[in-house]
């Protein structure tokens, strides 16, 4: 398959395989509305639909829903709807023949330079849920703090581990973030001190979007959580770890995480995707008949290559941090979704479900600053000459996450997703 109205490099994440979902405006234009990436260019789905694109996809209704702010409507539509918008677009963009391209000619008229856009969140978040789905990290954290004996808890191989994140927080790329202040305990021997995080994290992070959701007290089938998730991006869920140590006990994540997570712009859909699926790691105990479902046959994983930059503030380009894959976590994303709805929890469009921190079997894939320095027991060195190391993220130093999928000839990819940390505003306490 080869887009014929606009140019596509190879090496483009945006390729004709793809075209995720984003939120965007213009100078001139903006309100924020609906776009598809596609090489260099952002597709504006209202004005294809003006075009009647779309006319012939039962219940889209598309001059509406892709003239709203936010993707909820059209997360909300289902599957068969956005298989439909999906296989029209590919018609589109392919098909010099094609009906409608013939009438909307040129590419400006429909589509403006990726470069020249604003990105915005991709939907109105509703609730968020962090999850901590790879065995990997659960282990070498567990290990820095309660001994290799006692890494996992008991309960971490039989059900995927999550809590109840703060959505309001939950910011796009690009979006600069302050240094945390907060209660932290340095000195275990002494009473607890407030002030700046000092041992900031990234967590390399995926995460998906629920479309149709579920009626309250109706739990979810696996086959049915296939159906309901809408796509994935990328994700940092930055983390305080002084604080978060003092705080967790005996209920969870809190302050530690609530100051900011930064996401991706572009929701690459689980059909994009769809090729690259592969077995997930053999789960041993075998979960419970809700987690396995019917059949065991069905690849579970997904083949996606994510890494980690640091543009520290004292250099002046990005260092590569830590190599992994989604392929490593061992809870998939069907099981985190169905385990999240079996008590009844009614689940809504636009509502995000982050994986937890992706580290894979070596030292290179870890998805933390946490493991790579071992909870700061040794530096971090960022260039071949040893002159530039972290422990943690410093003052104005750049996180950058990217991620792609590779096939022969063609790559879908997320983009980037990029923070960079301010100092601690000064409280005057």
């Amino acid at each position: 398959m080869k887009c014929t109205f606009v140019e596509v490099a190879p090496e483009s994440d945006f390729s004709v395989q793809n075209l995720p979902y984003g939120i965007y405006s213009t100078d001139s234009k903006p309100v924020p509305r609906v776009g598809v990436a596609i090489g260099s260019v952002v597709l504006d789905m209202h004005a294809l639909a003006t075009y009647g694109l779309f006319d012939k996809v039962e219940g889209l209704a598309a001059e509406q829903v892709f003239n709203q702010p936010q993707l909820n409507n059209f997360m909300g539509l289902g599957r068969p709807v956005w298989r439909q918008v999906r296989s029209i677009l590919q018609n589109f963009l392919c098909n010099d023949d094609n009906t409608v391209r013939k009438r909307v000619g040129d590419v400006e008229s429909v589509a403006v330079p990726l470069c020249n856009v604003h990105m915005h969140l991709p939907a109105q978040i509703g609730d968020y849920t962090d999850f901590y789905a790879s065995r990997e990290h659960a282990t070498n954290v567990g290990m820095m703090f309660r001994g290799k004996d006692n890494a996992l808890m008991p309960n971490w191989t039989h059900l995927p581990v999550g809590y109840h994140g703060r959505a309001s927080s939950v910011v796009v790329s690009g979006t600069s973030l302050h240094r945390p202040n907060g209660q932290r305990r340095p000195d275990p021997n002494k009473p607890p001190v407030f002030g700046p995080s000092m041992r900031l994290d990234y967590e390399l992070e995926m995460a998906f979007f629920v479309g149709p959701g579920n009626a309250r007290g109706s739990p979810l089938s696996l086959e049915q959580a296939e159906e309901r998730i809408f796509g994935l991006v990328l994700m940092n869920d930055w983390s305080a770890r002084d604080i978060q140590a003092w705080e967790y006990v005996p209920l969870g994540p809190f302050l530690g995480k609530s100051f900011g997570t930064s996401i991706s712009p572009w929701v690459v859909t689980m059909d994009a995707l769809e090729p690259f699926r592969v077995a997930q790691p053999t789960q041993d105990p075998t979960p419970l008949p809700y987690l396995r479902g019917p059949s065991t046959a069905v690849l579970a994983g997904y083949d996606i290559n994510l890494q980690v930059h640091i543009k520290p503030h004292n250099g002046e380009k990005f260092h590569l941090l830590t190599q992994s894959n989604l392929k490593h976590m061992y809870w998939s994303l069907r099981q985190q979704l169905v385990h999240h709805a079996i008590n009844g929890c009614n689940m809504r469009p636009g509502d995000l479900c982050g994986t937890g921190t992706i580290s894979g079997p070596n030292k290179e894939s870890f998805g933390s600053m946490l493991e790579l320095s071992w909870s700061g027991q040794t530096e971090i060195s960022l260039d071949e000459s040893g002159g530039i190391t972290r422990k943690f993220i410093e003052d104005n130093d750049v996180i950058r996450l990217t991620g792609y999928c590779q096939a022969d000839g063609f790559r879908v990819g997320f983009g980037e997703c990029t923070g960079q940390i301010l100092p601690a505003k000064d409280l005057a306490l």
